[in-house]
């Protein structure tokens, strides 16, 4: 089977003057140059392989002071950048998988989550004592999990998030993880693995592997520098450490049922060597293991060679975000495809709406998987015009006949949304029960093992019948 080509996006959070810069992996053409754009790290995704999102500084390259803003860019359609404004400046950023719902975490510890479709934001909520570092979402969008400055880790329920009825309060915390004794500075969790586990790394020099659904510490591994960045492997067997000497450690990931947290020290790994400065981001791909650097670099490594494939030099600073997207979803590679379905990026409300507002209804997305493989295409649109005609003169005049049909949409809405919840929980119930299941046999046979290995070591007593004749020895373990 062919390999897709792709393409590689970067951005920095200091020059303004690199922008935001695509590459082709293969060729090292530049493909797409976007100006005027720097984001802090974490602050670049990339939208269902459509929408460049980013998180935008001020153009003295500091994050703090003043109201923040979120840029997005459309990919496939000629249009002008959506620019959304924040309460208050949003460092990294993190979306669902489906592109439903988007999460910000902002210097003073607040996160903000917005329905990309219509633009309300959601939820806003103290998540941190710290500023925010980083934020993931589950490999099944159930969870969200949170790192900040001060080296702590929390796992939030998206159920809890989502519930509508508790907009204004806090959300409930599902798990408080708290190992490491400084920044968090990568977050990763693995979707094809048979346990829930979470890795995360830390200035520390420590990279810790959790079970996030039960919140327990299953391994450390000790490094003898600060730990910048982490990737897996596609495969999930590699872990690629980023160190702040500029070197790049490849450790292998072993998980077992351990009873307790076990803490392995790195003597000599494998290294790659190839960047004079700090690593800033990591990333993997089908092309291969893909590193930034402080020295103003970006490398592309064979994994099987352990080489340098391809090096780009940026001259103008250094990139701390970066982002693999597949060569056909640029603009000159689709602009001959036919859009059949639409789905809607609204602009992002500032401020959270009142439940019971009176400015109308927004047709939501549906969250079912039937329905979001059905969704091919995307479309930049601009709801101010809807929003206008909603407004509450005009609500007055609206035929009973639309009014009823609203209704009925946001109770289909409200019935799916519950569905896809429910479905997140019988997820989790089954891992839990899979990890139960697990630990009862481990214990079953623990016992076993321990009298089969000291009957083994007494001689068996053989029984026979002399008056019948010689017959077979039978062995009876004492």
């Amino acid at each position: 089977m062919a390999r897709e080509e792709e393409a590689l996006v970067l951005c920095s959070d200091k020059s303004m003057k690199i922008g935001v810069t695509i590459w082709d992996m293969e060729t090292g053409k530049n493909l797409l140059h976007i100006p005027s754009c720097a984001s802090p790290p974490f602050g670049l995704l990339c939208l269902r392989n459509r929408f460049l999102v980013a998180s935008q500084i001020n153009k003295h390259g500091s994050v703090g002071g003043g109201a923040g803003a979120i840029v997005v860019w459309s990919l496939n359609k000629p249009q002008q950048p959506l620019l959304n404004y924040t309460a208050e400046v949003v460092g990294p950023l993190s979306c669902t998988k489906d592109g439903i719902y988007l999460v910000g975490g902002a210097l003073s510890g607040n996160a903000y989550l917005w329905d990309v479709t219509s633009g309300k934001l959601l939820k806003t909520w103290s998540a941190h004592n710290k500023s925010l570092k980083n934020m993931i979402f589950s490999d099944d969008d159930s969870l969200l999990i949170s790192g900040s400055d001060d080296g702590m880790i929390c796992v939030w329920s998206m159920i809890s998030l989502l519930d509508a009825e508790e907009t204004g309060s806090s959300p409930s915390l599902l798990h408080c993880l708290s190992g490491h004794i400084s920044s968090i500075t990568g977050l990763l969790t693995t979707p094809c693995s048979y346990f829930s586990v979470l890795i995360s790394s830390s200035l520390d020099g420590t990279c810790k592997v959790w079970d996030f659904i039960t919140g327990r510490l299953l391994q450390t591994q000790a490094y003898p520098f600060a730990i910048t960045s982490i990737t897996l492997h596609q495969w999930e067997r590699l872990l690629f450490c980023g160190t702040e000497n500029g070197t790049i450690i490849v450790n292998t990931l072993d998980i077992g049922l351990e009873e307790g947290p076990s803490i392995i020290t790195i003597g000599q790994p494998l290294e790659l060597k190839g960047h004079n400065g700090a690593i800033t981001a990591l990333i993997s791909s089908q092309t291969g293991l893909i590193s930034a650097s402080e020295d103003c670099t970006i490398c592309i490594w064979d994994v099987i060679k352990w080489a340098i494939i391809r090096r780009f030099n940026l001259q103008k600073g250094k990139a701390t975000n970066l982002v693999v997207v597949p060569r056909s979803s640029m603009l000159f590679a689709s602009n001959h495809k036919r859009v059949t379905n639409q789905y809607f990026v609204s602009p992002l409300d500032k401020y959270p709406q009142l439940i019971n507002s009176s400015r109308g209804t927004t047709t939501l997305l549906s969250l079912c998987r039937l329905y979001k493989e059905k969704q091919a295409s995307i479309d930049l649109r601009s709801t101010c015009l809807l929003r206008q005609n909603m407004s509450s003169s005009q609500k007055a005049d609206m035929p009973m006949a639309m009014t009823i049909q609203m209704k009925v949409e946001t109770s289909i809405e409200n019935r799916l949304w519950a569905t896809k919840m429910a479905k997140h929980v019988m997820v989790i119930n089954r891992q839990l029960q899979s990890r139960l299941l697990e630990l009862i046999q481990r214990r079953l046979l623990s016992p076993n093992r321990a009298n089969i290995q000291k009957t083994s070591k007494k001689k068996p007593k053989i029984k026979s019948l002399g008056q019948e004749g010689i017959q077979k020895p039978q062995l009876t373990l004492l």
